[in-house]
């Protein structure tokens, strides 16, 4: 792996799942943290969500200091449950930008994420966060700069109290991470079609099937089928299935996964541990 390589951009897969973590025996091959992901672009560290995948990323960060965004879709508790396990907001060496367009003028991002460190109900708690913590809130829709080399443009994403949808835009290459958002059957997504438009990867919300969504209707998520339509559509290189159903376990991966292989070949299906370069 080319981890020297200033230009490299590669995204690291912690947590996988959606809902709730699903840990166990007939979890393993495809993982049962909630949702976190690793981007590199060169030497610059994103995060994009806080679920209990945060707590591998963290020991798989080693001992060195940090300075990284952490871009959240959203804070419904499956992507912000491993914030409070985070263990590098108690060490001032760390720089950390917080980033969410999700809240509207109703909440604040800093008292959103203090809730899920307040006692008793964490042992990183508000009063022991040392590390140097930048929130910054904007609208879903706005293009970002984070870093100078770094472009990230949003979307809102059809999904209860709202989510954001990122692409990453490094070194000419595209990035897209589309999460927690519900389709309307029939009618493809003109928001979502605009921000994955010719990526090269992108990873879509395909907790359910075609075959079991109307059963779940307003629940805000959306099937791999529908990934695999908006891909076709918009010219997408490699679509990804992500937000796995809990419910799902490795013998139901493999089917959907097969199925997806067949539907459009060079489809992944999301696990633990794997990393993809765009």
């Amino acid at each position: 792996m080319r981890h020297d390589d200033r230009r490299d951009f590669f995204v690291r897969f912690w947590g996988v799942r959606g809902s709730i973590p699903c840990p166990g025996p007939d979890t393993i091959r495809y993982g049962g943290n909630t949702s976190c992901l690793e981007v590199r672009c060169g030497d610059r560290l994103f995060i994009l969500d806080g679920g209990t995948g945060l707590r591998l990323l963290d020991r798989a960060l080693g001992d060195g200091p940090i300075d990284a965004d952490v871009l959240f879709t959203h804070s419904h508790l499956d992507h912000v449950n491993g914030w409070s396990y985070f263990s590098r907001l108690k060490d001032p060496r760390h720089r950390i930008g917080v980033w969410a367009g999700h809240l509207g003028p109703s909440h604040r991002l800093a008292d959103v994420l203090a809730r899920f460190l307040a006692d008793p109900l964490a042992p990183v708690h508000v009063g022991n966060v040392q590390a140097a913590l930048t929130y910054h809130e904007f609208r879903s829709g706005d293009r970002l700069r984070p870093r100078d080399d770094v472009l990230v443009r949003t979307a809102p994403l059809n999904h209860p109290n709202n989510a954001t949808g990122y692409r990453i835009e490094f070194g000419g290459r595209a990035l897209c991470y589309v999460t927690d958002t519900e389709h309307t059957p029939g009618r493809p997504d003109d928001t979502i079609m605009d921000l994955i438009e010719g990526a090269d990867i992108v990873i879509y919300d395909s907790t359910y099937t075609d075959a079991a969504y109307p059963d779940f209707v307003g629940w805000g998520h959306s099937t791999w089928q529908e990934g695999v339509r908006l891909a076709e559509a918009a010219g997408v290189h490699t679509f990804v299935a992500f937000h796995h159903d809990p419910n799902h376990d490795d013998a139901a991966m493999d089917a959907i996964a097969q199925a997806l292989s067949a539907a459009r070949p060079g489809s992944i299906v999301a696990r633990e541990g794997m990393v993809l370069r765009p």
